[in-house]
């Protein structure tokens, strides 16, 4: 019989690159629903029909007007495929057409080295935007691959 707290970890060998991202959405007003039901759309359907290369998400609160989002996806290719595809495109398209008072940001951390981030109407900026200096998403920090490479790059 074992006393005590029972320990556990986990074996991560098999995805030498994993990617995680978190994802938050901050509701502004009243006027911000019709974006927060159309991000809920997208993800309903990332439940029913779950895009190749994303091995789990949990959703959560970051707060009464904050929701978050955490993916863990099998490789960097996996994910890109997936924000390509016309699901999250045409929601990012329409989200950076007009947010509806909405504010979104994201964070990926890839296994194999680099992060990053992008922030879209966001007071109060959370996580590596709460320390790191902020850039312009322009040039080489326009994509999040580019992101990524450019963080990778510096850490060597």
């Amino acid at each position: 019989m074992q006393s005590g707290p029972v320990r556990e970890t986990v074996d991560l060998t098999g995805y030498p690159d994993l990617v995680v991202v978190l994802l938050g959405f901050r509701i502004g007003s009243l006027r911000t629903l019709p974006a927060l039901i159309a991000i809920g759309r997208g993800l309903r359907m990332i439940r029913h029909d779950r895009p190749d290369g994303l091995l789990g998400d949990e959703q959560f609160l970051f707060g009464w007007n904050h929701l978050g989002i955490r993916q863990y996806w099998r490789d960097p290719a996996a994910l890109e495929q997936f924000t390509r595809s016309a699901i999250h495109a045409g929601w990012w398209r329409d989200f950076l057409h007009d947010t509806k008072g909405a504010g979104f940001w994201h964070e990926a951390y890839h296994a194999r080295g680099g992060m990053e981030a992008i922030y879209v109407d966001m007071p109060g900026r959370p996580g590596l935007a709460g320390f790191a200096p902020l850039r312009a998403p322009v040039g080489p920090f326009m994509s999040a691959r580019d992101r990524v490479r450019a963080d990778a790059a510096a850490r060597r």
